[in-house]
C-alpha cells in the first residue's frame, strides 16, 4: 500500500476477511455497523459513522430499530444508508417469521417469541398484532391491528374479529408491545382482553393467548393462568 492509499482500503478487505472465516462472532456493535455501512458508502472511512449511530442509538438493535430520517440526522449516513439498515432489520423479521412459522405449529408461547422479539420488541410506539391460526396451529397470518394508542376496548375487538374471519382462523393469538418495558398488564389490556375474548366468542373462534412483548421478557396470558 502506498502513502498515498487510504488506511480503510485495506481494513476493508480485512473485516470482509474476518466475516467470511468465523461470521459475526465476537464483533461488537459499532464494528457490525462498520462493516454494514462499508457496502454504502464508498471511499469513505466508515469506523466514525459506525460509532456515532451507537452514540446516538446506544447497541445495534436501536440503530436497526430507527427510523430512516433519524438515522440520516447523524453525521455521515446518507438516505442510501439509512434504508440499507432498515432493509437489514427487515430482513432479518422475514427471515424469522419463516424460520419460526414455516409449517410449525404453535404449541406454547415459546413457539412464537424469538419472531415476535424481533417485531416488536425495540418498537418504540405501541402495536398491536394478532397471529392467526388453522385448526392444526399452525400461522396462517399475523397482522399489525394497530399502532400507537387507542381505546382498546372498542377498537380492538371488531378488527380482530374481522381479520380471523377474513383468514379463516381456527384460533387467535394477540400479541402486543410495551415500550416502557413494565411486562405487567395495564387495566386496559384486561379489559382489551376480555372484550376480544367475548367477540371471538360470537363467531366461535377461541383466544388462545395474549402476549405482551418487552426488553426485559414476555408475559403470556395462557401461561398465568388468564386463559
Amino acid at each position: 500500500m502506498s502513502d498515498h492509499t487510504p488506511h480503510y482500503t485495506g481494513h476493508r478487505q480485512r473485516i470482509k476477511r474476518k466475516y467470511l472465516s468465523a461470521g459475526l462472532a465476537n464483533w461488537t456493535d459499532y464494528e457490525v455497523l462498520e462493516f454494514i455501512l462499508s457496502f454504502s458508502i464508498e471511499r469513505k472511512d466508515t469506523k466514525p459513522s459506525a460509532k456515532a449511530l451507537i452514540a446516538r442509538f446506544r447497541t445495534l438493535g436501536g440503530v436497526l430499530e430507527a427510523a430512516p430520517p433519524d438515522l440520516s440526522s447523524v453525521e455521515g449516513i446518507t438516505e442510501h444508508s439509512a434504508v440499507l439498515l432498515k432493509l437489514f432489520k427487515d430482513v432479518a423479521a422475514l427471515y424469522l417469521k419463516g424460520k419460526t412459522f414455516a409449517g410449525d405449529a404453535i404449541t406454547s408461547p415459546e413457539s412464537a417469541i424469538e419472531y415476535l422479539t424481533v417485531l416488536l420488541k425495540s418498537v418504540t410506539d405501541e402495536e398491536f398484532h394478532v397471529l392467526l391460526l388453522d385448526t392444526a396451529n399452525r400461522v396462517l397470518a399475523i397482522e399489525n391491528i394497530q399502532k400507537g394508542t387507542v381505546n382498546k376496548s372498542v377498537v380492538y375487538p371488531r378488527k380482530v374479529v374481522e381479520r380471523a374471519l377474513f383468514n379463516h382462523a381456527a384460533g387467535v393469538i394477540l400479541v402486543h408491545n410495551h415500550p416502557g418495558d413494565t411486562l405487567r398488564p395495564s387495566n386496559d389490556d384486561q379489559l382489551a382482553t376480555k372484550a376480544i375474548q367475548k367477540a371471538l366468542s360470537t363467531v366461535d373462534i377461541p383466544l388462545l393467548d395474549h402476549i405482551i412483548i418487552a426488553r426485559s421478557g414476555y408475559y403470556s396470558w395462557k401461561e398465568h393462568g388468564l386463559l
